[in-house]
């Protein structure tokens, strides 16, 4: 499977010939000025929360690439008033199995509300199946307790917000590390603005001193997973 990094927590992943694209914030992210918000097709669309900062580029890259959008059902809702209907909403703690894959619905501990001010719904992360991996992405959110429930998935990775602030910093992704039971780990959610900008040297060697394998991707970096 291979993992595409486009700044804040934008990412996609690729396996199969089948894209998911994750919370997609390019064009008004200064870091990801050189990535071509046009050029992205991909076949599903997954939103974390309604934050300007994670659908940003939501209704451009659906409208010119198709792709069904999985969001809390209060996105899907405030996406049909956008003029698209081809979203699947979901809530926490429900799964749904997709042609690519299964996905559940997680919480997460953040605050949620559209650019516009139309009600959020609840933030959220994702468990998903795909391409024989499980992959866990948290979303924006801060270290819960309830991240224990996911130490019996047998994931294989976790895609973590690492910036502090308004998400987790690395001391308390280092936990959430060992609260799902997770090695690996895709930091993101870090540099987009002065309040989050992080020492990647000081937290990479936190996460090795924890005995964990972090991955920080440069922005238009492809990796795989």
């Amino acid at each position: 499977m291979k993992l595409t990094y486009y700044g804040q927590s934008c990412l996609e992943l690729e396996a199969n010939g089948t894209k998911l694209l994750f919370d997609p914030f390019i064009s008004q992210n200064p870091l990801a000025k050189n990535i071509d918000v046009s050029a992205l097709k991909p076949d599903y669309i997954l939103v974390s929360h309604g934050h300007g900062d994670h659908v940003g580029d939501l209704t451009q890259v659906q409208k010119q690439s198709g792709a069904k959008v999985i969001c809390i059902a209060e996105i899907a809702g405030w996406l049909g008033k956008q003029g698209i209907d081809n979203a699947h909403g979901m809530n926490i703690g429900g799964a749904f199995n997709f042609e690519f894959g299964r996905v559940k619905m997680v919480n997460a501990v953040h605050s949620s509300a559209l650019p516009d001010g139309s009600n959020g719904g609840n933030p959220a992360g994702f468990v998903i199946t795909f391409n024989g991996q499980k992959v866990y992405f948290a979303g924006d959110t801060a270290l819960t307790y309830d991240m224990k429930l996911l130490e019996d998935e047998n994931l294989d990775w976790a895609i973590l917000p690492i910036g502090d602030n308004y998400t987790m910093g690395a001391d308390d992704a280092i936990k959430a590390a060992s609260f799902i039971n997770c090695k690996d780990i895709v930091g993101v959610h870090y540099d987009s603005f002065p309040v989050i900008e992080i020492n990647k040297d000081e937290v990479q060697e936190k996460f090795i001193k924890a005995g964990l394998n972090l991955k920080l991707p440069a922005i238009g970096e492809s990796i795989e997973l």
